[in-house]
């Protein structure tokens, strides 16, 4: 049987419906979450529990250190590799996350955007942010009015791409196809909650991140190097204490700027997976639970003409 796709917002509760519904398929999880692949980074990556990775196997979870580099091709990599595992056991993948892409690069490819050049990459890290804007605002507004400005690392290699291919980088990046596959197998389903329900849930997260300890975990993960690893240091929630740690923002203010990142994130999520995928979407009120949910996935997808169909993944 060929994977299931499960996205939606953070916050959204779809790994908690992604349980029940493996519970019920027989299936068993892939993370597709740029962050959950290191280790040690546990409560603000908002990984499952134990009793729950004890309940259904997870994969590409812990798979690297920070010390360690990871990217989409990895993912595309180990992701093939676990679903040949899995469905070689006669039980069916559930990808399950909210990374845009890795989804990207799992459904349509990693695109013709070169590798990193390493000399062009620290002349470009020594620049200034408004001189990377600058040149991105000149070579490619497309990919302007895209871009997260206070990511750096994404900034700097989009003008990486350009200056290495000459080309805007807007157009090298990878496409979700418009036609096959999981889009209209009916296996891709995005979840989606009232904006006020959605809001509350973050807050309520990100509080409970605080109190089952993250200030205390990012002190333990810079001692491993966090702060080393680009990638890992733009996860929401580490960024915002390491600058608490730094004196910079009191514990409640740090909180509180958690929340809102975290709100401007889902936001950004929304909107990319409504403009790339055609999900079949659940709206899901605020006294629905995870196995009602996971009901309702099972019963759209068993209504869909596909469903028995055993149609192969875009990856083969």
């Amino acid at each position: 049987m060929s994977p299931i796709l499960l996205t939606g917002p953070t916050a959204s509760g779809k790994s908690a419906v992604a349980i029940e519904l493996a519970l019920r398929i027989g299936g068993e999880i892939i993370s597709v979450d740029s962050m959950q692949v290191y280790r040690g980074l546990d409560i603000g990556t908002a990984k499952p529990s134990g009793d729950e990775r004890a309940r259904v196997p997870h994969h590409l979870m812990d798979v690297v250190g920070l010390d360690e580099p990871f990217d989409a091709a990895r993912f595309v990599q180990l992701a093939n590799a676990a679903i040949q595992d899995i469905e070689g056991r006669g039980r069916t993948a559930i990808l399950c996350g909210g990374t845009g892409l890795y989804f990207n690069a799992w459904l349509g490819g990693l695109g013709s955007a070169p590798p990193p050049d390493p000399d062009l990459r620290a002349q470009l890290e020594a620049a200034t942010t408004a001189e990377l804007l600058e040149e991105l605002a000149r070579k490619d507004p497309v990919t302007l009015d895209q871009i997260d400005i206070q990511n750096r690392r994404r900034l700097v290699r989009a003008v990486e791409v350009i200056r290495i291919t000459g080309k805007p980088f807007s157009l090298q990046r990878a496409k979700w196809p418009e036609q096959g596959g999981l889009a209209t197998a009916g296996r891709a389903f995005g979840i989606q909650r009232d904006r006020q329900d959605l809001v509350r849930r973050i807050h309520e997260r990100v509080e409970r991140m605080f109190a089952a300890g993250l200030v205390a975990e990012t002190q333990e993960r810079l001692q491993q190097g966090l702060r080393e690893n680009r990638t890992a240091m733009q996860a929401i929630g580490y960024r915002q204490v390491v600058e608490h740690l730094e004196g910079l923002m009191s514990l409640r203010a740090t909180l509180e700027r958690v929340q809102i990142k975290t709100r401007q994130y889902a936001k950004r999520q929304m909107t990319w997976m409504q403009g790339q995928l055609d999900l079949a979407w659940l709206e899901i009120g605020s006294k629905e639970t995870p196995s009602e949910t996971a009901d309702r996935i099972l019963r759209q997808w068993e209504a869909t003409p596909t469903a028995s169909d055993p149609t192969a993944s875009p990856n083969g």
